[in-house]
């Protein structure tokens, strides 16, 4: 029997790439920026198209993964977004010098990734499909899906996803929300790079199609928390 759990662990697993290449910190805390979203304030609850996305619970909210500016050392242009799957962080390049800065949860797709993409499609509360292959190597487990799983809050894609193409190919690499955000700072078994909901509304309204994103370790050198 196909349970919650399994169905979440397998889901994401699609996420895995043909390509070689898919505790809270101390200091100074920065200036948080971003949308307020609801009474209940940057991770608050509040309505997206007909969907109530769930607050953060602050128990699993750390400090090290609320947005915020940050200083930025590195080259690249305005837009252009940085993820960092060692030190789960995804970087997005504001202004010469600045840089916004998310947490993320990095699955075993996300660290099988490097180099540079371009998000060529982005869907609201997406939907997931099982590839042809998936459902071949398991008809069990994801033949009952072969139609897809309409976008929702039970939906391990969570409320946004981007998707990220090179060379014309999609590399089955995704920025995406999640329905776990406790896991977000951390490795988990499964998917590629996972936002709190409410952050990766907050990316995606910044990005347009065609946007570079650099996967590469090390970036979150280049960052700088000021006050």
């Amino acid at each position: 029997m196909i349970t919650r759990r399994s169905l979440f662990l397998g889901l994401l697993a699609g996420c895995a790439l043909p390509l070689s290449a898919c505790s809270s910190v101390g200091g100074p805390t920065g200036r948080v920026l971003g949308y307020a979203f609801g009474e209940e304030g940057l991770y608050g609850s509040f309505e997206d198209n007909g969907r109530v996305v769930p607050a953060v619970p602050a128990s699993v909210l750390k400090e090290r993964n609320i947005r915020r500016e940050v200083a930025w050392s590195g080259s690249e242009k305005t837009g252009t977004i940085v993820v960092d799957p060692e030190n789960h962080y995804l970087f997005l390049i504001t202004a010469p010098g600045r840089a916004m800065r998310y947490g993320v949860g990095v699955g075993k797709a996300g660290f099988a990734f490097s180099g540079t993409a371009t998000i060529r499609r982005k869907a609201d509360w997406p939907g997931w499909t099982p590839t042809p292959n998936m459902i071949r190597r398991d008809p069990d487990r994801y033949g009952p899906y072969a139609s897809g799983l309409p976008g929702g809050l039970g939906n391990p894609l969570g409320a946004r996803a981007l998707y990220l193409y090179r060379g014309g190919k999609d590399t089955y690499y995704r920025i995406h929300g999640t329905n776990e955000p406790h896991t977000i700072g951390q490795s988990v078994s499964s998917g590629c790079i996972r936002m709190m909901n409410q952050d990766v509304i907050d990316l995606e309204s910044r990005v347009p199609v065609g946007t570079t994103v650099i996967v590469r370790r090390g970036a979150a050198d280049m960052a700088e928390v000021v006050a």
